[in-house]
C-alpha cells in the first residue's frame, strides 16, 4: 500500500496536534495538584458559619506566665515572621518527647498540670473532678481547627475526642533550633500556653508534626489566629521557619496584614 505525499503530510500534523494536546492536559493535571499541595487543600474547605477566629491565650486570673527566652515582637506578625531565621530542617536524628521534659509539667507552679490548665482555658461550662480544683471532666467549646462543636468527657476512650495540640508541634521544632535550647527552654516551650490548644483529636492526629507548608486548620476562619500564633512562638523561642514554610505563612497573612503577633505578656 502506497501513501502520499499530501496525506503523510496530514497524518503527521494529526499525530503533533495530538501530542500537543496531551501535553497541555498534562500540564493541567501537573498544576492542579501542586495547587492542591500548596494552597488548594485548605482553600476548598472554607470557614464554617461562626466559626472562632483565635483561640484563647492566657487567663491571669489563675495561669501563671511561662518563662521564655525571648520576648514576643509587639506589632504585624509579618514582620515577626521576617525576623526570623530562614534555614533547612536539620536532622531529627536524637528527638525524643522526653527531650522536652515530663508531659504535663506544672511549669508555671499554679498547683495544676498544663493539660488541665489548658482545658480549663479553652473549654466552657467546665466540670471538675469531685474533690479537685484541677482536674477537668468534662465541658465543651466552639473548636477552633475544624469551627464544630466539640464535647469533652473524661474517660479512657472519650478524652481522645480533645487533644491538646502544639501549634509548634515539638518534632518540628527539634528540627528548626530546638535542639540547641537549655533543658528548662524546651520544657516551657511544651507546657507554654501561647503554644498549646485544646483542639479536635482528629484534627490533631492528621497534623501530627507538620508546619504551616504542608498543613492548617480545616476552618479557614482561625489560620490567620494559627500562623500568627506559630511566628510568636518561634520568635519567643528562638526557632526558625524554612523557606516553604515562611511562603505558606506569607500566604496566609496575606488576606489579613494587620494581624498581630499573639502574647501572653
Amino acid at each position: 500500500m502506497t501513501v502520499s505525499w499530501s496525506a503523510y503530510r496530514r497524518a503527521r500534523r494529526r499525530s503533533r496536534q495530538a501530542w500537543a494536546l496531551l501535553a497541555t492536559c498534562a500540564a493541567a493535571v501537573l498544576a492542579a495538584v501542586f495547587w492542591f499541595f500548596t494552597a488548594g487543600q485548605f482553600a476548598a474547605a472554607g470557614p464554617a458559619p461562626d466559626a472562632p477566629t483565635e483561640a484563647p491565650v492566657f487567663d491571669p486570673a489563675w495561669m501563671k506566665p511561662v518563662a521564655q527566652p525571648h520576648a514576643v515582637p509587639a506589632g504585624p506578625a509579618l514582620s515577626a515572621l521576617d525576623g526570623l531565621a530562614v534555614k533547612g530542617r536539620a536532622a531529627g536524628t536524637g528527638y525524643d518527647r522526653e527531650e522536652y521534659g515530663q508531659a504535663w509539667l506544672d511549669v508555671d507552679r499554679n498547683g495544676c498540670d498544663t493539660r488541665n490548665d489548658i482545658l480549663r482555658r479553652d473549654l466552657v461550662d467546665v466540670v471538675f473532678a469531685e474533690g479537685s480544683r484541677c482536674k477537668v471532666a468534662a465541658g465543651h467549646f466552639r473548636e477552633p481547627y475544624t469551627g464544630r462543636d466539640v464535647v469533652f468527657q473524661r474517660g479512657s476512650e472519650s478524652s481522645r475526642a480533645v487533644q491538646i495540640d502544639h501549634v509548634v508541634a515539638l518534632g518540628d521544632a527539634w528540627q528548626k533550633g530546638a535542639q540547641g535550647l537549655s533543658a528548662r527552654d524546651r520544657q516551657s516551650l511544651a507546657n507554654d500556653p501561647l503554644n498549646l490548644i485544646a483542639v479536635d483529636g482528629p484534627a490533631n492526629q492528621q497534623k501530627s508534626s507538620a508546619d504551616a507548608a504542608t498543613w492548617l486548620p480545616k476552618s479557614a476562619a482561625v489560620r490567620c489566629h494559627y500562623v500568627a500564633r506559630q511566628i510568636s512562638v518561634k520568635a519567643a523561642y528562638g526557632l526558625w521557619v524554612t523557606e516553604a514554610e515562611k511562603d505558606a505563612m506569607k500566604r496566609v497573612l496575606s488576606s489579613c496584614p494587620d494581624q498581630p503577633t499573639i502574647r501572653t505578656r
